[in-house]
């Protein structure tokens, strides 16, 4: 009876899950409009061998990465540090620290056009100090499109990593210690180890949002800096590629799954290990 209830409870999940996401995505994926798969698999393989969609697909990955490794590098810290204290004002910072996400991407990114602009904040600030004698161009650069998309999955970071420290009991710091290990040594191999649940999902969250992220390395990348989104966003609606739009669309999930497990798999050795 209890077996029924469960299934006549998951069904219904499963039913959306796959009739409203994964059905769609794989039919846009393998069969978008007017398009034979063959002419998919045709510019997939261009797409691998020609240097400039090679050239963005390693941009993506590249700053992909770069986000992913600052964030759980920054984020972390934060998140054990919140998980770990006792002061009554920890509900508080938590908040701050995710209220990013209540702001619209596309008002967060147009603050940093603001900032990153030549007669913005940053360039005022150098050329007031005279530390350069004109304001560099920070837009349309790598580190632009890098700065975005921390400031968009910086939180979803620290809220993953928050929640796996919370569920490491505060006794096993104690007791490492205890056996004469210092803070160091037990944030390192009791913490860390135990909280890679929380590390992996962090990595996967961000790592996919930085891929797939369009408006962001848009406006902060523009057309100098091409990532697969704004490629695919092109495709779709600019030139009406369906299978350039495709191709894209699989290399994009075969970088998001094969980051996922290879989180994974570290995820495993190191709490094996």
């Amino acid at each position: 009876m209890r077996g029924n209830r469960i299934v006549f409870l998951i069904v219904p999940g499963l039913i959306v899950l796959l009739g409203g996401f994964l059905i769609p995505a794989v039919v846009m994926l393998v069969s978008p409009p007017r398009t034979e798969f063959g002419d998919i698999l045709a510019r997939l393989g261009t797409m691998l061998t020609n240097s400039y969609d090679l050239a963005i697909i390693g941009r993506t990955v590249v700053l992909g990465l770069i986000v992913m490794i600052i964030s759980v590098v920054i984020g972390f810290p934060i998140a054990y540090m919140l998980a770990r204290s006792t002061s009554r004002w920890v509900g508080m910072l938590l908040a701050l620290a995710i209220f990013p996400l209540l702001l619209s991407n596309v008002v967060r990114t147009f603050g940093w056009l603001v900032v990153l602009g030549k007669e913005g904040a940053i360039g005022q600030l150098l050329t007031s100090l005279h530390i350069v004698d004109e304001a560099p161009q920070l837009l349309y650069t790598p580190l632009a499109i890098v700065l975005g998309l921390l400031q968009l999955f910086l939180p979803l970071a620290i809220i993953s990593c928050y929640s796996a420290v919370a569920q490491v009991n505060p006794a096993l710091d104690e007791a490492a210690r205890g056996l004469g290990a210092n803070r160091t040594q037990t944030f390192w191999t009791v913490v860390v180890p135990l909280s890679w649940p929380g590390i992996v999902v962090a990595c996967t969250l961000v790592f996919a949002g930085s891929v797939t992220a369009y408006t962001t390395p848009y406006l902060l990348g523009g057309s100098r800096q091409r990532m697969l989104s704004t490629q695919l966003y092109n495709y779709a609606n600019g030139t009406i590629d369906w299978a350039a739009a495709s191709a894209t669309a699989i290399i994009m999930t075969v970088l998001v799954f094969g980051v996922s497990a290879i989180s994974t798999l570290m995820g495993r050795k190191a709490r094996t290990s």
